[in-house]
């Protein structure tokens, strides 16, 4: 008996092999952290759909649309079920990111300092307000500016 994919992950490999030249250009500056140190992913399995670009710690989802995609029902479905998850979908038009990439990577990068980090949620500390020794202390200290998740693939630096 042939064994189900729960994920569409080979339909979004051969997306990612088949990018859009908008989708290209929007990861050449979206890739390796280059937004202000946000990862993101593209072409990503969230249950039935695929992203087009997910920041999995801000819960953000980029979609790039073409003339396909005008008043498409489908596309509906898709931010709905998101959107009940917790994910902020932000759509734009490929001609958006061809004639104007830093105007979409100024209104992404609004959306991602809008929303609070999934990884990061100050605990109350026990016994009162003052951190003890080896307690919030250090690198992952509440204080700092913008604490960020270890990278997921063991790559990368800590900004």
């Amino acid at each position: 008996m042939p064994q189900l994919d729960p994920r569409p992950t080979k339909r979004a490999q051969e997306l990612r092999n088949n990018a859009t030249d908008a989708e290209r250009k929007l990861w050449l500056r979206l890739s390796r952290r280059q937004l202000d140190g946000f990862k993101f992913s593209r072409q990503m399995p969230v249950g039935p759909f695929i992203c087009d670009f997910l920041c999995r710690e801000r819960m953000i989802v980029v979609e790039l649309d073409g003339s396909q995609h005008a008043e498409n029902p489908r596309d509906v479905r898709r931010t709905a079920y998101l959107e009940a998850r917790g994910y902020r979908v932000v759509r734009f038009w490929n001609h958006e990111v061809s004639d104007n990439i830093d105007g979409v990577l100024t209104v992404i990068l609004a959306e991602l300092r809008a929303r609070r980090s999934r990884f990061h949620t100050p605990l109350p500390l026990a016994g009162g307000d003052e951190p003890r020794s080896g307690e919030g202390v250090g690198a992952n200290s509440y204080d700092s500016p913008t604490p960020r998740p270890p990278p997921a693939s063991g790559r990368g630096s800590w900004r």
